[in-house]
């Protein structure tokens, strides 16, 4: 069965921090941490853990993105295009012992920070992602699974349907490895979720729930579901920064298979408004144009091995997850927050009230028919 949605359209779509235990009975030595990026939404989290460790951080970025966070901490301004205004002149001088870069989508960009870089630091993590593997994804695919080619090596744009963004995030990869060679660590995360998610993806799910009534959800109870919380992705980031790991990791979750019936059962849980669970089935789904819901993918076609990817040498190297009840339960109240405040809130959703009620509609009258 061909389903046609690709990853990067489902990517579209779309209790206390666990620590390992040498993470936990270890005092780290402090470390100097360059962060490429750092006021989105994964870098903050960064910042926190690493204070929380007693580290020394600097953040480059261009100075748009909630220019006010972290006041206390050195900041470079620049562009990660050396074309653009100062370019990467601001990291011209400064020694660290490790580079995070969460921050880097082409090649040419990620080649020359890490490239300047080098000669300075000791260790360069990129942020890469699970879609950078070549598709249809494999069930139960490792760090091994080849990876997304570019028909044209020097594209630099994502593509309509961002059909280059794989391709790009595979040679960030390979532009970094050629740069620090035996001293980079590539992370490749799928769904980053958790308080402070602007994209809406996740988000949804608690929120909409919180709202009550009939609630459309597609798929099946068993059908699995991978994702990060945002936070212990940041703790491992550094706790791989103090032990100086390098390789090629998975770092998506939980560390044992979870099924979309858990995560709505959480969602469900993270709020006290009564609701009801419509379930529309994947291959109906599927078919609808313009009705792609945030987070799920199709468990059919060339969408079935989407979240059922290895993590095993990610556990291996100190990553652990929180329970996703937890996650949600802490995302509402951020989101609740939110909308306390004066001005819009951080986070679009995903998915409409509108696109819902056509979904409902729509399922309702195939019933029927």
């Amino acid at each position: 069965m061909k389903i046609a949605l690709s990853r990067r359209q489902v990517l579209q779509m779309s209790t206390a921090l666990l620590p390992s235990a040498a993470f936990a009975a270890t005092a780290p030595s402090p470390k100097r941490i360059l962060i490429l990026g750092g006021t989105g939404f994964l870098g903050p989290a960064i910042v926190e853990a690493a204070e929380k460790r007693g580290h020394t951080l600097t953040l480059f970025n261009r100075g748009r993105t909630r220019p006010g966070l972290f006041p206390h901490i050195e900041k470079r301004q620049g562009d990660r295009d050396p074309l653009k205004g100062e370019g990467l002149k601001s990291l011209e001088t400064g020694e660290w012992d490790a580079v995070i870069d969460d921050s880097g989508f082409y090649p040419r960009m990620v080649s020359a920070s890490a490239q300047l870089l080098a000669p300075r630091v000791k260790h360069y993590l990129y942020l890469s992602s699970i879609s950078c593997y070549k598709e249809p994804s494999p069930i139960g695919g490792d760090e091994d699974t080849p990876l997304a080619a570019l028909a044209d090596p020097k594209v630099e744009e994502m593509g309509k349907n961002f059909e280059n963004y794989g391709g790009l995030k595979a040679a960030c990869e390979g532009a970094a490895e050629a740069a620090l060679p035996g001293r980079t660590t590539i992370i490749r995360p799928g769904y980053i979720v958790g308080p402070d998610d602007p994209s809406g993806r996740f988000t949804y799910w608690p929120a909409r729930f919180d709202k009550g009534g009939e609630i459309a959800v597609p798929g099946a109870p068993a059908d699995p579901l991978q994702l990060i919380d945002v936070r212990d992705l940041a703790a491992w980031l550094v706790l791989l920064v103090e032990q100086r790991t390098v390789g090629r990791f998975n770092a998506l979750g939980p560390e044992q298979p979870m099924t979309w019936g858990r995560v709505i059962a959480a969602c469900q849980k993270a709020t006290r408004t009564p609701s009801t669970v419509t379930w529309v089935p994947g291959e109906f789904v599927a078919k609808q144009q313009g009705l792609n819901f945030p987070i799920w993918a199709p468990d059919l076609g060339d969408t079935r091995g989407f979240h059922t990817w290895k993590n095993t040498r990610a556990v291996q190297a100190g990553l652990r997850f929180r329970p996703i009840e937890q996650t949600a339960a802490d995302t509402l109240a951020w989101y609740q927050g939110q909308l306390k405040q004066e001005k819009d809130a951080r986070t679009r959703m995903a998915f409409s009230a509108e696109q819902e009620a056509e979904m409902l509609k729509r399922w309702a009258a195939n019933r029927g028919a």
